[in-house]
This record gives structure tokens, C-alpha cells and sequence, in this order.
């Protein structure tokens, strides 16, 4: 089984908060690395994002670092988005082939099963990093859930509840990974 798992959906479904629960329960996490390129950015006084394509590629980049520092663990490791979310902005942008999304499809593949978190207004919010409008948030997730199946990957929506809720949902959805049989390290959360 790949223990590589991608929790994913449109902005602000409460992705951060679920990873953050799941690692104080000591699992390997990675962050989405879109919020660090922005805070750089921010930090150093440039626009949030730099044009569309451009962003992308960063990310993407990010993501593959993250893949492979990943691999070299054999433990369960959540992530925060993963490669082929940057992969489908760069398809929004008629930036990449097919063929060449096919293939980082293909090298960077996650465990078929893909957690998504549907867009829930109640808790919804902007901030510095999250500028995207409500709407925004239900297209995004609405077209990351089409791609992702694309590529055969088995979409869960994880249900709107509490947080304590949607982890118990994805570790049965799991089978209760058994703490003594996979080493559980948290993974240093570096925004």
C-alpha cells in the first residue's frame, strides 16, 4: 500500500487544521506549499503570487521536494495538496502537455485513495495568503475533484464536522493504522 496520502479541495476547507490534528496524533505531515511562496513573497514586498504559471511551476517544484523527501520514510505520510494540484493549474493554463502531465502523474503518484474536503462557507475565510472569494473556492474544488479522478484516483469527500470528526473519518477510511506497527514522526512545519 503507498502511504503517501494527499488531503486536498478548494481554499479554506480546513485542510491546514485537519493536518495540524493529524500530526499532534504524530503523523508525518507536509504543508501546502503555496502559503510559504506567498509569505516569501509578502516578506520580501512582491505581489502574493507571481503570474499564473509561474506560481505553478514553484509549486510544483516544492511538491516534488516534498514527494521524495517523503520517500525516504516508510511511514504514513499526509500532504497538503500534492504534485498533482500544481499539475491541474498548470493544465488551467494550457502550460503543460498531457503527455508530460502524464508522466509526473505517473512518477509522483500517491495512494489511489485521495481525501477531498468540500468547500464549507460556515468556517470560510480570507487572509493574507488566501485572497480567493467563496465562489472561487467551490470552482477549485469542484475542478481539482475532476482531476484528480481523471488520473484514477479514488476521491473521498471527507464530511463537514468537527476536526476531531474528519480525522476519526479519514483513519477508518485507513483501517486505524495501528500506532505500534507504522513509526509516527510529524514532520517540522516549516511556513
Amino acid at each position: 500500500m503507498k502511504l503517501r496520502f494527499v488531503i486536498t479541495g478548494g481554499p479554506g476547507g480546513g485542510k491546514t487544521t485537519l493536518l495540524d490534528a493529524l500530526a499532534a496524533r504524530g503523523y508525518r505531515v507536509m504543508p501546502e506549499v503555496a502559503r510559504r511562496i506567498i509569505k516569501g513573497r509578502l516578506a520580501a514586498g512582491l505581489a502574493p503570487r507571481p503570474d499564473p504559471v509561474c506560481f505553478a511551476r514553484a509549486i510544483l517544484n516544492s511538491d516534488m521536494q516534498q514527494y521524495q523527501a517523503a520517500t525516504a520514510h516508510d511511514d504514513i505520510t499526509f500532504f497538503d495538496r500534492g504534485v498533482p494540484d500544481a499539475l491541474y493549474m498548470l493544465d488551467l493554463e494550457s502550460a503543460i502537455t498531457e503527455g508530460e502531465a502524464a508522466e509526473l502523474i505517473q512518477r509522483f503518484s500517491y495512494n489511489d485513495r485521495v481525501f477531498l474536503l468540500p468547500p464549507w462557507e460556515a468556517i470560510y475565510g480570507t487572509d493574507t495568503e488566501r485572497d480567493q472569494t467563496f465562489e472561487e473556492s467551490v470552482a477549485v474544488f469542484e475542478g481539482i475533484k475532476r482531476w484528480y479522478s481523471r488520473w484514477g484516483y479514488d476521491t473521498v469527500e471527507v464530511p463537514r464536522a468537527g476536526v476531531e470528526a474528519r480525522v476519526s473519518f479519514i483513519l477508518k477510511a485507513l483501517g486505524h493504522p495501528r500506532r505500534d506497527s507504522v513509526s509516527m514522526v510529524a514532520a517540522p512545519r516549516s511556513y
